[in-house]
């Protein structure tokens, strides 16, 4: 056992200072209180939060970035965008996978995320052709994690049609496209891969109902454990929605829930275009929303709905899709700053019991992540793995100003560098703002890049 005292920790019930937290030999929260134990401590200076969890990650993707800004024809849209993403996997080779999500993971460890929950969909060689070990490439993603100290769980992707038709896959898709068997053998693989690494988990995710036939949506799901997470993509675009109720005669949601026993273990990525009646409908489900504010608006796909998934008690969380942003902080502020875009207001997601936008939405981020991510994460509290952040109160914008006021200034000000120090599982991984390992990981980041270029 380890005591940690902090000048202030973020918890559930508010912040507490001084605070002082003990760690278990695995990692996990055994106490938190404000009394001073009789053991030792080992003194932490500065404000502690809760490590933001990241709900949904592509890593290869980080290898895009810059590549996919310049217009292509009259108009530029997703679909657009599609096809570079699609061309730039051609080359990928698993030690390229594994070199760009390990350059990535430390990122978003450095800006304060210590969470992954990584839904990966390129399973196979570049014709197509399973690997030798069907699970090679989510290996490769599991090592990468596991070399910088990033906690993971690993979602492998059901990919087999091309629309809600039923239409075959496209070649430029055939490195994703597995049959259900064959997605469950990799799955099998990663469970012996991670069994009793407290940093790992497994979940499972139908890429969206235009990928994956109501069938095979049915037979995945029944196949798995009752506790493993399933993400899907749903209701991204507006084409989206309108093919989905061209073809089921319902909205994405909406035709989701109707068809599936849709619970608490269920995360549903972006959910942009959604009705006011799908929203009481997944409320009642129990099953959260991931938003990625960031590749939402990169991608020109619409507003986050987080005024009413906060309206009808809606478990969500945030991640960082694309990587065009790698911050939890630019994902926050832009989920105000949207509102305040729609409405002309500010301060638009407070409440009259919270009036700080940033501490309602650092206490609400972490709520759901336990169902998401298949692990203890998201909260300071007994039970719970100890992953936190240190924000730096005194060499940064933070400094001289109170303590919800520098969570305000970290959310909507702060650039690198308000955070210092970074836990995960009881293990410190960023000190003073570096990942020890940065420079080693540039360089294989930079190789990777030279190789698929």
């Amino acid at each position: 056992m380890t005591w940690y005292r902090f000048d202030a920790l973020l918890t559930p019930a508010g912040i507490r200072s001084p605070a002082f937290m003990k760690v278990d030999e695995r990692g996990f929260v055994a106490s938190v209180q404000s009394e001073a134990p009789a053991e030792a401590v080992s003194a932490c200076s500065g404000f502690a939060v809760p490590g933001i969890p990241n709900l949904h990650s592509h890593a290869f993707q980080r290898a895009l970035v810059g590549r996919a800004e310049a217009a292509r024809g009259s108009r530029d849209s997703f679909w657009t965008w599609r096809e570079l993403m699609y061309a730039s996997v051609e080359r990928l080779q698993p030690e390229d996978v594994r070199d760009i999500a390990a350059y990535l993971y430390a990122e978003l460890l450095e800006a304060g995320y210590t969470s992954v929950g990584e839904f990966h969909y390129l399973h196979h060689q570049p014709t197509g052709e399973p690997y030798a070990a069907p699970a090679e490439m989510s290996l490769q993603l599991l090592e990468a994690a596991r070399s910088v100290g990033m906690g993971v769980s690993i979602l492998p992707v059901l990919y087999q049609t091309s629309g809600f038709d039923g239409a075959p896959a496209g070649a430029e898709q055939r490195r994703f496209v597995c049959s259900v068997q064959q997605l469950l053998r990799i799955a099998d693989d990663v469970r012996a891969a991670i069994a009793g690494d407290p940093n790992a988990q497994l979940g499972i995710a139908p890429h969206s109902l235009r990928a994956v036939p109501a069938q095979s949506l049915t037979e995945l799901v029944a196949a798995l454990e009752p506790t493993s997470p399933v993400h899907i993509h749903v209701a991204e675009q507006v084409r989206e929605v309108e093919e989905c109720q061209a073809h089921f005669g319902a909205p994405p949601v909406e035709h989701l829930i109707a068809t599936q026993a849709v619970d608490a273990r269920w995360c549903l990525v972006h959910a942009t275009h959604v009705t006011d009646a799908e929203l009481v409908r997944l409320a009642n489900t129990g099953a959260c929303v991931a938003l990625c504010p960031t590749t939402e608006a990169n991608l020109g796909d619409g507003f986050a709905p987080i005024r009413g998934l906060l309206d009808a008690g809606i478990p969500w969380g945030i991640g960082s899709d694309s990587q065009v942003g790698v911050d939890p902080s630019e994902e926050l502020r832009w989920l105000e700053y949207e509102q305040r875009l729609l409405r002309r207001e500010r301060s638009v997601l407070a409440h009259g019991a919270q009036p700080s936008v940033a501490m309602r939405l650092l206490l609400d981020v972490g709520a759901s992540a336990s169902r998401a991510l298949g692990r203890c994460v998201g909260t300071l509290e007994p039970g719970m793995r100890a992953d936190l952040i240190v924000l730096d109160d005194e060499r940064s914008v933070l400094a001289g100003l109170a303590r919800e006021q520098q969570l305000d200034a970290w959310v909507f000000t702060a650039r690198r560098g308000a955070v210092r120090d970074v836990m995960v599982g009881g293990n410190w991984v960023v000190r003073s703002g570096i990942h020890p390992h940065r420079d080693a990981l540039t360089a294989a980041y930079l190789r990777a890049l030279s190789r698929i270029r």
